[in-house]
């Protein structure tokens, strides 16, 4: 049986990384996927994309790095693009738009989002239409199983049984028309929906990284057997805030209150 961890939108956060790294490897799992989104929000986007180039097998293009790693960005728009430089930028904006493999007989297949683009998103617990996404929407699950073109795919190819992504920030697992949706959640900016905005004694619940785990028999075309662990583990908070107070960051207050309270 082989296990893979797969962990998305780790967003700047060091702190939170070196733990859910460190968890992993005490596993002893060695192969690591990331769906996108190293960088903006926390203090350390370059020491994020250093630690997920040596430690994973894949890397995906999120719709944040897409936007502060693109060419040409001028100087000064972006604190991240700064702070990262011009070769870690090209790294991660050639970085692929999706990746699949087989397991236990499935067909999965990873994205930072969709198969429509790095920002539509289907989210099986909230309907996301007052926020900032209402025009990115998916609110069929089956349209995550398409075959596009934004992700090299033509009506020839096969489509997959179960399909992983990140963006949402929020981890779950959802079964649907006899396949398998898994949202990985966030390393460095994990969010509970329902909160709003305020720290109370249950946010330490859901500030937790998270990650998942799959595992089944690599590469095997039999169906045979294939698990979904969801992984939270709490990192130190306080260490991460520290490098955000302490660094020349615009709007940092706002990733703080974010981190102390798992409200987006």
């Amino acid at each position: 049986m082989e296990r893979i961890a797969i962990l998305s939108d780790v967003h700047g956060n060091i702190t939170a990384l070196n733990t859910v790294i460190a968890d992993i490897e005490k596993k002893g799992i060695s192969k690591i996927y990331c769906l996108g989104d190293s960088v903006i929000k926390c203090a350390n986007p370059d020491k994020v994309i250093d630690l997920l180039r040596k430690k994973c097998e894949v890397m995906l293009l999120g719709n944040c790095d897409e936007i502060i790693c693109r060419p040409n960005v001028e100087k000064g728009r972006f604190w991240s693009r700064d702070k990262i430089g011009e070769e870690r930028a090209n790294y991660i904006y050639h970085l692929p738009i999706s990746y699949e493999f087989t397991m236990s007989g499935h067909l999965i297949r990873l994205f930072h989002a969709s198969p429509i683009s790095l920002e539509h998103i289907f989210n099986p617990m909230f309907p996301n239409s007052d926020s900032m996404y209402f025009n990115k929407i998916i609110t069929n699950p089956k349209d995550l199983f398409l075959n596009t073109d934004f992700i090299g795919k033509t009506e020839n190819d096969p489509v997959p049984d179960i399909v992983g992504y990140g963006h949402l920030h929020t981890p779950n697992l959802y079964r649907f028309g006899n396949k398998t949706i898994f949202n990985v959640g966030s390393v460095g900016i994990p969010v509970e929906m329902i909160n709003e905005g305020e720290e109370n004694a249950s946010s330490k619940y859901s500030t937790m990284s998270s990650y998942f785990i799959l595992e089944g028999e690599w590469n095997a075309k039999e169906l045979s057997p294939i698990s979904f662990t969801l992984v939270r583990l709490p990192y130190p908070i306080e260490k991460e805030i520290a490098y955000l107070k302490s660094s020349d960051m615009p709007n940092k207050e706002i990733i703080i209150e974010s981190l102390k309270t798992a409200n987006h």
